[in-house]
């Protein structure tokens, strides 16, 4: 029996995902291939060895404190003396990975970042306890100045002084960009009918966030060219002269074409703002730059007019832990847009904020993030537990530390021997990018037909074939889960493929399944035109 599938139409790629996974693995004696998502099934394993070691050693240190062991009860752990006994701990644990890996971060925090030594264990070890409430509430005081280090490192290169950056430390970078917008709204540096401009395709839910009741934003869109290596046109990005457009989202590297921005584009932002649009916010999510060569952000080039988000999700194999950060520069332009606000609408807001501080209008943006994120009352229990800011430390610990980039250059390597595998069982090549980062990949329906049998079988194709209904048949007859493009904002259709959360001989599988169906459809095609 048909199914009617535009049933479907309204849906969410994430939702439809689903419904796809029924049909995908309604089937028995067959495997599902879940490609719709983009979890890793990698992780990085000796930061979390790290983290479980360093629990060991956090309570041993608390039952020092005072302890009545048969109840199981322990006291705070107290900083005197702490380092020696965490010495002494490492040269009687030296067996361990985790272990070692302490002992040397340890080190690096002392002698490369110039931090007490003392100090960094007591704060890891009171966070990895969870034993008191996040003070200050944005982030642990020694835990910013190394995550600090690691998003100046990975994101901005050289280009800014980690000293001028404040970080938030959120659950994850969707909490970002929820607590972001609220904050935005909130302060009237945002109102309904104002414009917002989306670096298309994105990653759903960032075209969904301004369109939902309580923003009511209009989307302006600022499209990619696949044709030119899916980097945005100038043609695209001048539409940021635009004085109505108050703000640029936007994904680097891209979601789901996995290209990050090169220096061309960059370079254009850079000039449009400091000649044109010098009060335009930017917000980038910059998540899939560890994934890139010589990666650049666009808070390298514009700090005082950007706003970054980055979740350590993807990179360290860390969903499920909800890392995250929120990185404004010092001296940036969300602060000034607050002091240039009507006396009336700082009235209202020394009313909202005005529990937490007498002199409210010197409470910065990236602070008001803070307390609006806890409903303004609640501002003193606000802040990321502090085991997670823990393992987010020790996840920037690792990286930091790696010099030769191991780790990278491994996470690369597995990508791109899957992505290869996939393309080779399709028959066809993998595309050179310098710029790609193949996080993901989009099959383009016309694109494959195009390259696998020519113009004419394209044009067929792309006149008898419903993308959505092949997405939901490739489900059906093969068991491959795929997103659907048009959900990203791509105008081509496109089925999203995550290269990093299956295994590379399946990945070969959905190649050789995708190869058959486009060859069934091209025996169907000779059929009428042979």
């Amino acid at each position: 029996m048909a199914v009617d599938y535009s049933q479907y139409a309204k849906l969410s790629p994430f939702e439809l995902k689903d419904e796809l996974i029924k049909l995908a693995s309604g089937k028995e004696n067959r495997l599902m291939l879940n490609a719709g998502r983009g979890n890793p099934n990698f992780l990085a394993t000796l930061p979390r060895r790290a983290f479980f070691r360093l629990g060991l050693f956090a309570t041993a240190e608390a039952e020092l404190s005072y302890s009545y062991m048969p109840n199981g009860i322990g006291g705070l752990p107290k900083i005197e003396g702490i380092e020696g006994r965490f010495e002494r701990f490492v040269a009687e644990n030296s067996e361990q990975p985790g272990v070692v890996f302490l002992g040397r971060a340890l080190s690096y925090v002392r002698d490369q970042l110039g931090l007490s030594a003392s100090a960094f264990l007591h704060e890891m070890v009171e966070g990895i306890l969870g034993s008191n409430y996040p003070v200050p509430p944005r982030m642990l005081r020694l835990s910013e100045q190394i995550v600090r280090q690691y998003i100046v490192k990975e994101m901005i290169g050289g280009y800014v002084t980690a000293g001028n950056v404040d970080l938030f430390a959120v659950e994850g970078g969707t909490a970002a960009m929820a607590y972001i917008f609220n904050t935005l709204k909130q302060n009237g540096l945002v109102k309904r009918g104002d414009k917002v401009a989306i670096g298309m395709p994105v990653f759903t839910p960032y075209i969904e966030i301004p369109e939902l009741e309580e923003y009511g934003l209009e989307e302006v869109a600022i499209n990619a060219d696949p044709k030119q290596g899916w980097q945005y046109p100038d043609s695209e990005l001048e539409k940021l002269k635009d004085p109505a457009i108050k703000i640029f989202f936007c994904v680097n590297p891209s979601n789901p074409p996995s290209v990050k921005m090169d220096d061309r584009s960059l370079e254009k932002v850079a000039a449009i703002v400091r000649d044109h649009r010098p009060d335009l916010f930017i917000l980038t999510d910059d998540v899939y730059g560890t994934f890139a060569d010589d990666f650049r952000s666009l808070f390298a080039i514009c700090p005082q007019n950007t706003m970054l988000v980055y979740s350590f999700s993807k990179y360290f194999g860390a969903t499920g832990w909800r890392l995250g950060v929120i990185a404004t520069y010092q001296q940036n332009i969300f602060d000034k847009a607050l002091a240039a606000l009507p006396e009336k609408a700082k009235a209202s807001l020394d009313k909202r904020y005005g529990s937490l501080l007498p002199d409210v209008r010197s409470l910065s943006f990236i602070d008001r993030i803070v307390a609006d994120s806890r409903a303004v009352a609640l501002n003193h229990t606000a802040g990321l537990s502090t085991p997670q800011q823990v393992q987010m430390v020790l996840f920037s610990l690792f990286a930091l530390m790696d010099e030769s980039d191991g780790y990278k250059a491994e996470l690369k390597k597995l990508i791109r021997r899957r992505e290869a595998a996939l393309y080779r069982e399709l028959g066809l090549p993998v595309e050179s990018d310098a710029n790609a980062v193949d996080y993901y990949t989009l099959l383009d329906l016309e694109d494959v037909a195009l390259r696998t049998y020519g113009a004419e079988f394209a044009a067929w194709v792309k006149k008898h074939v419903s993308p959505d209904d092949l997405l939901f048949r490739i489900a059906d007859e093969t068991g491959i889960v795929l997103l659907p493009g048009r959900g990203f904002g791509t105008k081509q259709p496109a089925g999203r493929a995550s290269l990093a959360n299956l295994n590379e001989y399946e990945y070969a599988n959905i190649g050789k399944a995708l190869r058959g169906m486009i060859d069934q459809y091209h025996a169907k095609f000779m059929k009428k035109h042979g």
